[in-house]
């Protein structure tokens, strides 16, 4: 069977506008990785899968969410995109505005987002700005830039986005025959464990019981762990670096 796009796959579940001419680069359709040794490792007598995103078109989950962020945005008559991020998002929204003939701004955190990242955002030609703040000051501005001009947000505060990301649980649960006991995820700003929750407990899906979710945030930048924003999150792993999701 000849692959196609999200939207094409999954059209008639998805509340967006714009869904008889997707900006589609064939996303979507990922696959789902038995891994019996890590299995052996971190949960003896568990089957353990991997949700292997990284085949997406631009290397990540974010590309589920972009495509319907982007169709929905030009469909209402946006002419431009902007986003905050540290690395994924940028590449994601780059590639499907570039798709759609649109203009897209992304603002960085300055010296704070993976230069392969960074490299994908400028060869889909979009226009990088580096701010001196983190992703949640960068955010604040995208949100401000959006709601005073007609340029759309595709950052995951935007619902459309969500209606893309769900499609990843619907996935599994087909490859499965069943939902997950457990789903477990990095969490950033909590946008794509989210989704999965949505996804999991869409109409369309019959299962008797949602999976637990485990969300994993690093030490140094875990606000949903402490309970309260951390001002100046620190970690490696850029894209959760995040403390005010």
């Amino acid at each position: 069977m000849a692959h196609v796009g999200l939207i094409e796959r999954y059209g008639p579940l998805l509340e967006i506008e714009g869904k008889e001419r997707p900006v589609s680069l064939h996303e979507g359709s990922t696959p789902l990785i038995e891994a019996p040794r890590l299995a052996d490792w971190a949960a003896p007598g568990a089957r353990l899968f991997l949700k292997y995103e990284g085949l997406n078109p631009t290397g990540s989950f974010k590309d589920r969410g972009m495509v319907t962020a982007v169709t929905h945005a030009r469909a209402q008559g946006a002419e431009s995109v902007v986003c905050a991020s540290t690395g994924n998002t940028a590449a994601s929204a780059a590639a499907y505005a570039a798709r759609a003939g649109m203009r897209c701004i992304v603002l960085i955190p300055d010296g704070k987002i993976a230069l392969g990242k960074l490299a994908g955002s400028i060869a889909y030609g979009a226009q990088v700005v580096a701010i001196d703040g983190n992703f949640d000051a960068a955010l604040r501005l995208v949100r401000d830039l959006a709601e005073e001009t007609p340029i759309a947000l595709v950052n995951s505060v935007n619902p459309a986005r969500l209606q893309g990301q769900q499609s990843a649980a619907w996935e599994v649960s087909e490859d499965l025959g069943k939902a997950p006991d457990w789903l477990c995820l990095p969490v950033g700003n909590a946008g794509n464990i989210s989704a999965y929750w949505m996804g999991f407990g869409h109409p369309s899906q019959t299962f008797s019981a949602r999976p637990r979710l485990l969300g994993a945030q690093a030490a140094g930048a875990a606000p949903l762990l402490a309970g309260r924003v951390i001002e100046n999150p620190e970690t490696k792993a850029t894209a959760i670096r995040i403390g005010n999701p």
